[in-house]
């Protein structure tokens, strides 16, 4: 916030005493004075706003970013080389090469068409809507269980003829996305352009071409600048952005009562967006303290321990699974956890810990905030119960995204080089730089910046999921 001028740090430290109230004792007229009961409401609803709206908005970041890569709707972005720091979208990893599309069913029924798996490069990837809830899972651990097929996605309220021959899903939603990842053995050169070739035989397209459809653009988005913008920002653009993509969209039912909080606040389908300066103000303040919010719900509250007295967690909130990452539930919208997940990840899966099991940890042995200053190691208990692959990423704790300007981003047991200890087990260093001899077990963090880990599991055998098999807390080295 060092940025701000001091006309909003003045508004910042006024609504943080916006509920609590004074009594007609502590001066109320002075009080009113000093910030309105309208502004205080404002600052209220803009900051539960902003939680309601964190998967779209996330959504729409990576969207517009991969617009400014030069991907457009139904064009398939892939990554050759791999991806790496620069790809600032929330948790993403760098052991599968991304493909990503995003499409809009406003002009009617789109075709997505999945070609089957090789020997080399398997596929898992997840179609979603534009609040990332899954319409469903494609490639070996999806609904065509990896012999391909054409997926048709239905506009909402659509009433016309289903053809046969697609597997059809009714979407809530106009915008969405497609997120896959091509499985390679190890993300060498020869199995990214394996991964390429494959990509390229994936197709999208609207139904009413499905005789002679347009061919796909297939954009290698690898290393463009303009994705290192893929994450929300919490400013007071986070509103004027959400007004927009909400021109764009259907309302649910359930939302009907939180659009009409928009709606007081200037966030108004079918209106313009005229925000005052003092609007802006508050709006800035409630996006800061909505981040904040949801990052501290997320790592700190929602999510218990998933092994008894170490602090690897599951990534899931409560209750998402469950509800198919809808988070309905019969008597009400668990909008506070599903804002805090998505502030912290992209894309849901139909069947979570079907292909890949994640933990996360954002904390050490000790209970305290992993500090990307300090040095810490992480031993891997040795027969990790992954039938592909294991690997662990670092992560800037405030933006959920990659560590920037690092040479590399995390560990895998792909790796070349991987130093193993004589029981089988592997340590793991994470730190600003690598200790002797230890670079290639190394995942560099940095000075000033707190960080949190995702251990993923490529292939989860049971005794990752039932807890047989643990993670060890990350020890501080001094």
């Amino acid at each position: 916030m060092n940025n701000k001028t001091n006309a909003l740090l003045a508004i910042l430290m006024l609504c943080l005493t916006a509920y609590s109230i004074p009594s007609k004792t502590d001066n109320a007229d002075e009080f009113k004075e000093e910030i309105s009961l309208a502004d205080k409401v404002t600052y209220g609803r803009a900051l539960e706003t902003a939680i309601w709206a964190m998967p779209l908005m996330n959504m729409e970041a990576m969207r517009q970013a991969h617009r400014d890569a030069g991907a457009q709707n139904n064009d398939l972005a892939y990554f050759s080389p791999i991806q790496n720091w620069q790809y600032q979208i929330t948790t993403p990893n760098n052991t599968t090469p991304y493909v990503m599309a995003f499409y809009d069913l406003s002009d009617g029924p789109l075709v997505i068409d999945i070609p089957s798996e090789t020997e080399d490069v398997k596929l898992f990837g997840t179609m979603m809507d534009a609040w990332q809830r899954a319409i469903e899972d494609v490639g070996g651990a999806g609904f065509d269980k990896g012999k391909g097929g054409k997926y048709l996605l239905l506009p909402p309220n659509y009433k016309g003829e289903i053809p046969t021959g697609y597997f059809s899903y009714h979407q809530p939603t106009n915008l969405g996305y497609i997120l896959i990842r091509p499985i390679i053995q190890e993300p060498s050169e020869t199995y990214v352009l394996l991964a390429e070739k494959l990509t390229k035989h994936i197709k999208i397209y609207p139904l009413c071409e499905a005789a002679n459809p347009t061919a796909n653009n297939y954009v290698n988005v690898s290393g463009k600048s303009e994705l290192e913008n893929a994450i929300s920002v919490f400013d007071e653009t986070y509103y004027q952005r959400l007004h927009s993509i909400l021109q764009e969209e259907v309302v649910d039912e359930a939302d009907l009562s939180m659009m009409g909080m928009l709606r007081s606040i200037g966030i108004e389908i079918g209106k313009p967006y005229a925000a005052t300066e003092a609007q802006k103000a508050i709006f800035a303040s409630a996006a800061i303290d909505a981040h904040d919010y949801m990052l501290e719900q997320y790592h700190d509250a929602l999510i218990a321990p998933f092994y008894e007295g170490k602090s690897w967690t599951s990534i899931l909130p409560p209750g998402t699974a469950e509800s198919g990452f809808s988070f309905k539930f019969p008597t009400y919208l668990d909008y506070n956890s599903r804002g805090a997940l998505y502030y912290a990840v992209c894309t849901s899966v139909k069947t979570f810990g079907a292909a890949t099991f994640y933990l996360g940890d954002a904390k050490d042995n000790n209970g305290e905030w992993l500090d990307g200053g300090k040095t810490y190691k992480m031993n891997v208990p040795k027969d990790v119960p992954a039938k592909n692959f294991w690997s662990v990423m670092a992560y800037n704790l405030e933006s959920a995204g990659w560590i920037k300007n690092v040479p590399k981003v995390g560990v895998a047991s792909s790796d070349k080089g991987l130093e193993i200890n004589k029981d089988g087990s592997i340590d793991i260093y994470f730190a600003p730089e690598a200790p002797a001899g230890k670079e290639a077990n190394w995942t560099p963090t940095k000075a000033g910046e707190r960080f949190f880990l995702l251990f993923r599991f490529y292939g989860p055998e049971k005794s990752a999921t039932d807890k047989t098999y643990q993670l060890n807390d990350l020890v501080e080295i001094k």
